[in-house]
């Protein structure tokens, strides 16, 4: 129906082997929806989720504490790995796979190993990465960075009844590309006519709207909050909304109902924070 099944990344590590991401929260409906489709092919789907373990290293001091894991061998130069490319290398004898990417806008890499390895590798990390500031942080670290970096989340900004184009996504769906796909009627034809589309609200004052939270253009509510946070980057509120198409203009004034009290926010362009490129 063009809506989005999930926002995955995938990795081709082999001729004919590819290693799909889901979002954990996603994992049975994204596996389910590709092995129903693969089953009119030679191919097979396994779901490693349980045998496989994925730890981020994220920040710019991410390729340097890369550099120094020395147990990790990888057939190229952690620098020479292209952002969104991948690689396979070895970490103590089992196979490991190294992506360049993360959900949080920083430069940073994905290890994927042995579920049973993944305790041994988090310490080495730890020690390694102590010189360079590295610390753990969890899911509410990730979603506030991801907020910054403008970054849709399945859940909140990707759902089935959203189109890609909605959610920013557009020039991710290639409809120039020959052959069918699934969907691809139903994207060509575009959501409907008045469906709302994704903006950035940023806010007056230090109070921040959260997901849900109703979004007014005077007296008419016209959004509705799907992330919202105090940016510690940045020093004030930020949220994404989806609004009707006719606010979506940076600069547009609306407002956001925080538990019954109406505060001014302003349209602004995605991404609200972006990394200085190296």
């Amino acid at each position: 129906d063009g809506g989005i099944i999930d926002d995955v990344v995938v990795y081709r590590t082999h001729e004919q082997r590819f290693v799909v991401v889901a979002n954990a929260s996603n994992r049975f409906a994204a596996a389910g929806a590709i092995s129903s489709r693969a089953s009119g092919f030679d191919a097979t789907v396994v779901d490693e989720s349980d045998e496989i373990a994925l730890i981020a290293v994220q920040g710019p001091e991410s390729l340097a504490i890369m550099e120094a894991l020395g147990s990790l061998q990888l057939p190229i130069d952690a620098s020479d790995l292209k952002y969104y490319w991948s690689t396979l290398g070895s970490y103590r004898g089992e196979e490991a796979m190294v992506g360049r990417t993360g959900y949080t806008g920083e430069d940073g890499f994905e290890i994927y190993v042995r579920s049973v390895q993944a305790s041994e590798l988090w310490t080495e990390l730890m020690a390694v990465g102590a010189s360079h500031g590295l610390v753990p942080a969890g899911l509410a670290s990730r979603d506030t960075l991801r907020l910054e970096a403008g970054m849709p989340l399945y859940g909140h900004e990707l759902s089935l009844q959203t189109f890609p184009v909605q959610a920013g996504l557009g020039r991710v769906v290639n409809l120039t590309k020959d052959g069918n796909f699934v969907g691809r009627a139903a994207v060509e034809a575009g959501p409907p006519a008045g469906a709302r589309m994704l903006v950035g609200l940023r806010a007056d004052g230090k109070r921040a709207g959260r997901a849900d939270y109703l979004v007014y253009s005077g007296e008419t509510e016209v959004g509705v909050i799907t992330s919202g946070a105090l940016s510690p980057t940045l020093g004030y509120p930020i949220a994404m909304a989806y609004v009707e198409p006719g606010l979506t203009d940076p600069g547009t004034q609306l407002s956001i109902d925080v538990r019954g009290t109406r505060i001014p926010a302003t349209v602004v362009a995605l991404p609200f924070y972006k990394r200085e490129a190296k």
